[in-house]
């Protein structure tokens, strides 16, 4: 395990771990967290673990504005921000002498939406793609809060924040202003999904209060035919924590591995 830090376009640090399998890599894979999110958390340590079984190498890392070792404060984090990061960290990999491909991208939530968004604009550079509970847009973000929690977004605008306690890190403060929202009305993969021309995996769970399974959907039909897949998991939240909900969420990563990639 190596730790390694770069500077994204704004000259902020982000820190990452590059970690790799036993024996020879097979290729490099980046995992992005997702809305206060952070590298060392369960989940995203589960989707590195199902990439190193397969002999690629894994960098994970801390998007700035979260929770993590590197730099910004939360109040600042936007999804398109969350997208630049992905942007930044991926072009200072390719220059560096460990880099191997093929190159697989993964992220959940926010990064969900920033490895699609991703591999719409360099589909020729991305061999493969997985997204769990990826916001898919704005508009559905709004309308899936809405559905859930009648008037919390009237409330949120009214009163200029959300604040909730984290789940991941009990102690630290979600303190979200509304331009949060109000930014997320930007973004929508539903444009440009005729890009995705590579091996797409979409990962969702039944137990998925964020991001709608009845969205992912909506998504994936808009996927052109061909190495497509959507993998609706019982019982699996939005954030993973449980030991059978991270098992399940890896061996949903590796059997689709299997199926898609030519691996050792």
């Amino acid at each position: 395990m190596q730790k390694l830090e770069l500077k994204n376009r704004k000259g902020q640090k982000i820190v990452g771990v590059l970690e790799t399998p036993e024996g020879d890599s097979f290729g490099t894979c980046i995992i992005q967290h997702g809305y206060g999110g952070f590298k060392e958390q369960p989940s995203i340590q589960s989707m590195k673990t199902a990439f190193l079984h397969k002999g690629f190498q894994a960098f994970i890392f801390d998007t700035t504005n979260s929770f993590g070792e590197s730099d910004g404060k939360f109040e600042d984090a936007r999804l398109g921000l969350h997208a630049e990061d992905l942007e930044d960290v991926i072009s200072w990999a390719k220059k560096q002498e460990w880099f191997k491909r093929p190159l697989a991208l993964v992220g959940t939530s926010m990064g969900g939406y920033s490895v699609l968004s991703y591999a719409e604009k360099n589909p020729k550079e991305v061999s493969c793609c997985i997204a769990h509970a990826p916001v898919v847009s704005g508009k559905f973000l709004r309308e899936g809060k809405e559905e859930r929690e009648p008037g919390i977004l009237k409330k949120w605008e009214e009163s200029g924040w959300h604040e909730t306690e984290s789940v991941s890190k009990p102690g630290f403060i979600r303190r979200s202003p509304w331009d949060v929202m109000v930014e997320y009305m930007n973004h929508d993969l539903l444009l440009n999904t005729n890009a995705l021309t590579m091996p797409v995996l979409i990962i969702g769970g039944t137990k998925d209060t964020s991001v709608l399974v009845k969205h992912l959907q909506i998504l994936f039909n808009a996927i052109p035919e061909g190495n497509k897949e959507i993998k609706v998991v019982e019982d699996l939240p939005h954030t993973p924590r449980k030991e059978k909900e991270l098992d399940d969420l890896r061996k949903v990563i590796e059997e689709w591995i299997d199926s898609n990639l030519i691996v050792k």
